[in-house]
């Protein structure tokens, strides 16, 4: 496949571990092809006292891994499979068409759907795309996982239709992707255990993968700032001052033109405009 994703290629930080049962911690599920590492960066940037453990899950264990509590929250592919899980979507992936660099597809930018008609395209048992119909032939036998369906278009096996960050994942040499249209896209999203309330360590998460600044997002950190500011005292204005203690008090009216009242008419701060200098020579 032509090139690499940086961030995929990008090591996620280390779980932190030795965290005492006290103390406040993030677990966050992600299934294959999505890479957290610029999200918990930030985390740990903004909440360094705060763990986040990282754990890999396959797109079905995702949703069973928030609701038994494994995770406090997840990146996972849409559609979420239950009324009992909130998501947010965060981006929709371009679908590619996986084949052998020798392939007939490798000369051209994209490929739609009708030109694999004849092409038998494999569908692996953990495909997330949600196909009503896959495109072009059937497989005898569907593959087990996109790692094996990788490996059987390695074989020159058919070709594989997949989330363009999977086609990244299961990089090789001798393959390569192009774009196809006409197709199903993955959507990724966020998800978490459904609540009146997402609970502040979740929400501190959302408001990080939708770019919100320090100041601005919500949460654990927000209500701490929103109590100290509470707790301070309303400031007092001061009175306005009148009478002879107001500093317009007793100063007379300032004459139009800019005329002060040591001055007569026929100065220099008369009606004329208030100018100062050498008069105009008569011709």
């Amino acid at each position: 496949m032509t090139g690499t994703d940086a961030s995929s290629s990008d090591p996620l930080p280390d779980s932190p571990s030795g965290s005492s049962p006290g103390t406040p911690s993030f677990r966050l599920a992600y299934v294959p092809g999505v890479t957290p590492s610029k999200w918990v960066r930030i985390w740990h940037e903004r909440l360094p006292d705060v763990p986040l453990t990282l754990h890999a899950v396959t797109p079905a264990e995702a949703f069973g891994a928030l609701r038994e509590g494994a995770a406090d929250a997840g990146l996972v592919r849409l559609p979420v499979d239950g009324d009992d899980l909130s998501a947010i979507p965060l981006y929709t992936e371009t679908t590619v068409v996986v084949v052998p660099k020798d392939h007939l597809f490798a000369e051209v930018e994209q490929v739609s759907a009708e030109d694999l008609a004849d092409e038998l395209v494999l569908h692996p048992l953990d495909d997330t795309l949600g196909w009503e119909r896959p495109p072009g032939r059937p497989a005898f036998e569907r593959p087990a996982t996109t790692a094996d369906a990788v490996e059987l278009v390695a074989a020159g096996v058919g070709l594989l239709a997949v989330p363009q960050s999977l086609a990244r994942l299961h990089h090789r040499k001798d393959l390569t992707y192009r774009t196809l249209d006409g197709v199903p896209q993955s959507r990724v999203a966020l998800s978490w255990p459904a609540a009146d309330e997402a609970p502040d360590l979740v929400e501190e998460f959302i408001g990080i993968v939708r770019g919100r600044t320090v100041n601005s997002t919500r949460g654990r950190r927000a209500e701490e700032r929103k109590g100290q500011k509470e707790q301070k005292p309303a400031k007092s204005g001061k009175p306005a001052k009148t009478g002879s203690g107001s500093r317009t008090a007793g100063r007379p009216a300032a004459r139009k033109g800019g005329g002060t009242s040591g001055r007569g008419a026929g100065g220099s701060g008369s009606a004329r405009g208030g100018r100062s200098g050498k008069p105009r020579r008569r011709s």
